[in-house]
């Protein structure tokens, strides 16, 4: 990685394990399940193992905030790697959770990658 990409690949790695978080506490706090930080580490660390994984399969720290295919394939990658090590955790991963999961993290983590997109090429406009 480049010493001039490395703040842009942090913070959108940053993104990326944010919306794991708000995931994880939004469907803590929607299922009454508690918030203790130990309770949501437990929930959350399978999905941000995933997403490193993805960020690493990848090499998303070339091309961060591209949709395609960096970030269909994080998110792929985060979805898909964080249920199987929920799985070898011992917990479960019903295909309301697994569709749940896969919805919620592709809004958010390619969401954010096209309100990106959208900016950038609003200024490329206005230049």
């Amino acid at each position: 990685m480049r010493s001039s990409t490395a703040p842009i690949a942090l913070v959108a790695l940053l993104a990326d394990l944010a919306c794991v978080l708000a995931f994880v506490v939004i469907g803590k706090i929607d299922h009454a399940t508690g918030t203790a930080l130990a309770s949501v580490v437990s929930v959350a660390w399978p999905f941000a193992a995933g997403t490193v994984l993805g960020w690493v399969v990848t090499m998303a720290w070339k091309a961060p905030a591209r949709l395609w295919p960096t970030g269909l394939f994080v998110w792929a990658v985060t979805v898909a790697g964080g249920m199987v090590l929920r799985l070898f955790d011992g917990e479960s991963a019903p295909l309301s959770f697994v569709v749940v999961t896969s919805a919620f993290l592709a809004a958010t983590m390619l969401g954010w990658r096209g309100l990106t997109l959208l900016v950038v090429k609003a200024r490329q406009r206005r230049a």
